[in-house]
């Protein structure tokens, strides 16, 4: 709302109330990817080895002795043998992993993947529940809450030694997920400065949620235990609801309930910390302008207005797609750090060393390229360099190509990265005003309900070693190719209508990018008279 920025302005929209929101937005992002990555480091599984009953411990072989000795579930020399007494383990670096505490490998392995899916549906669920609270109960409330259950869901998960057990605490820590990030993310932005969004935003997000991503495995170290990862990681969030003291409500959810006297509370909230004096009148006149908007609002479109015509539809259709590989993707692709010859602990800090480039890289050159060009291409470059990976392990002697397979992984990582923060704001931006927040809702909900399976792409390692590198690289490559369908949006008028949507790029080709617009408008422009930014209906 215009009005909301114009009295943010007088209030002071980068100031310092500003730089403590970041601050704790900051705090956010180093908590939410501690607790999304949880899954992945309790879950390590170290080098193992079967040993009968009739060997004694001295006699065992020692993996840490033979680096390159595959796992194994039988007893290698015994041929005849169909059960383990017990299980030798390497553990990496002494960390004691739930899977290895509680031998949830060979046969058993299905439990840890079973709590591993369950994690994700939990966050589909919440996000669902947590959006339409937060459109009740307020941003800042839901903030806190789904905090709260972050800290609750993998303090339980420390009692969860049976599957069943296991499961519902997984579940219940993975509805905070997203929402523990997202309704900070949205209060910040409606606290700063429009032209300063994009870039404080897109810094604090690169620079912290790469730093506690990198922190994550070695917290573990530390503690030794997944025990005590888990208490090291969720102890911290107990802080966050202090920010009911610091942090003031949406000032737009405030007024769109009609909430006058709390909206006016928080621009003063605001002013106050910023140290600024606004006339009362300032804040009537304000409120009196909302509650004008206000009575000519009507009841708009709903979400199913996206597939009432061809064109919006496809559009609709491949946005959910793109969600899906953007999503799956990035989480298979950045817990995928074991097999690959080297520490999980270190391959996990090396991919995770990816985000804060980036998150630079786009803001560098979004803006530039153009959304289409920025989505297809770097899709593009995780789906080669994924598969050239999977190539690789394929072959016998994939020992040898350690530093190999490692810099591909990292750069496939580097560009699922790159489409996955570029994806928010491309489907933002083409779905149309009247349905954009259904809309976007619908296709982040999507894309995480798709995350379900990436455990099990992940789990298909144990029938053919390379296998989950081809599947993720093979959708990566579909997903690029889709990319290729939708109209660009930079430098665009977007739709504000549904008409406005069908009717949106219609005259864009496939192969046409921002970055080659100026060109091919020159070049058209001697043949025949055009649209600016459009290019010849090719029907």
């Amino acid at each position: 709302m215009l009005e909301i920025d114009k009295i943010l302005e007088k209030c002071g929209d980068c100031h310092r109330l500003q730089i403590i929101m970041l601050l704790l937005f900051s705090i956010i992002n180093i908590l939410s990817s501690t607790h999304y990555y949880s899954q992945t480091i309790i879950s390590f599984v170290p080098k193992y080895r079967c040993v009968e009953g009739n060997r004694n411990y001295s006699q065992a072989s020692n993996i840490s002795n033979d680096p390159v000795a595959p796992s194994s579930c039988l007893p290698s020399n015994n041929a005849t043998a169909t059960h383990c007494d017990y299980y030798e383990y390497d553990l990496y670096m002494g960390y004691e992993s739930l899977t290895s505490e509680l031998n949830w490998i060979c046969d058993n392995a299905w439990k840890v993947t079973l709590g591993q899916s369950m994690f994700f549906i939990g966050s589909v669920v919440g996000t669902l529940i947590f959006g339409l609270l937060a459109d009740v109960l307020g941003r800042l409330p839901i903030l806190i809450l789904a905090n709260i259950i972050a800290m609750l869901g993998n303090i339980l998960t420390i009692f969860g030694t049976s599957v069943v057990r296991f499961s519902i605490f997984r579940f219940i820590s993975g509805l905070a997920t997203d929402s523990n990030f997202v309704m900070m993310y949205i209060l910040v932005m409606e606290y700063l400065r429009p032209s300063l969004r994009t870039i404080g935003l897109s810094l604090c997000i690169g620079f912290f949620y790469c730093l506690g991503s990198m922190m994550a495995p070695w917290v573990a170290v530390v503690m030794q235990t997944w025990r005590g990862f888990l208490l090291a990681t969720s102890i911290p969030l107990i802080v966050v609801p202090l920010f009911y003291f610091i942090v003031p409500e949406s000032v737009q959810w405030l007024i769109s309930k009609q909430k006058y006297d709390k909206a006016t509370a928080s621009l003063r909230q605001v002013a106050k910390i910023n140290g600024r004096t606004l006339d009362e009148s300032v804040y009537t006149e304000f409120i009196n302008d909302c509650k004008r908007k206000q009575l000519y609002v009507k009841v708009g479109p709903n979400l199913l207005g996206l597939f009432a015509t061809p064109r919006l539809r496809r559009n609709t259709l491949i946005l959910f797609f793109k969600s899906m590989v953007i999503t799956l993707c990035y989480d298979a692709v950045s817990r995928n750090v074991q097999g690959l010859g080297i520490s999980p602990f270190v391959m996990f800090t090396l991919s995770a060393t990816t985000i804060l480039p980036a998150c630079l890289l786009l803001i560098a050159l979004q803006d530039r390229i153009g959304r289409k060009a920025m989505a297809s291409m770097s899709l593009l470059l995780s789906g080669i360099f994924i598969s050239c990976t999977g190539v690789i392990l394929f072959q016998s002697d994939s020992e040898k190509n350690v530093t190999l397979i490692v810099t591909l992984s990292i750069i496939g990582r580097f560009g699922v990265t790159v489409a996955y923060n570029s994806g928010a704001q491309y489907a933002t931006e083409l779905i149309p005003t009247c349905v954009r927040g259904q809309g976007v809702a619908a296709v982040h909900v999507v894309g995480y309900a798709f995350t379900f399976f990436s455990t099990y792409i992940l789990y298909m390692r144990h029938y053919f070693f390379p296998l989950p590198e081809i599947i993720l690289g093979f959708i990566s490559l579909l997903g690029a190719a889709l990319c290729l369908l939708l109209p660009e949006t930079l430098h665009r008028t977007l739709p504000n209508s549904l008409e406005d949507g069908e009717n949106f790029g219609k005259n864009d080709r496939w192969y046409i990018f921002s970055f080659m617009e100026k060109r091919t408008q020159s070049v058209d422009t001697l043949s025949s008279s055009t649209i600016p930014n459009q290019q010849p209906d090719s029907s």
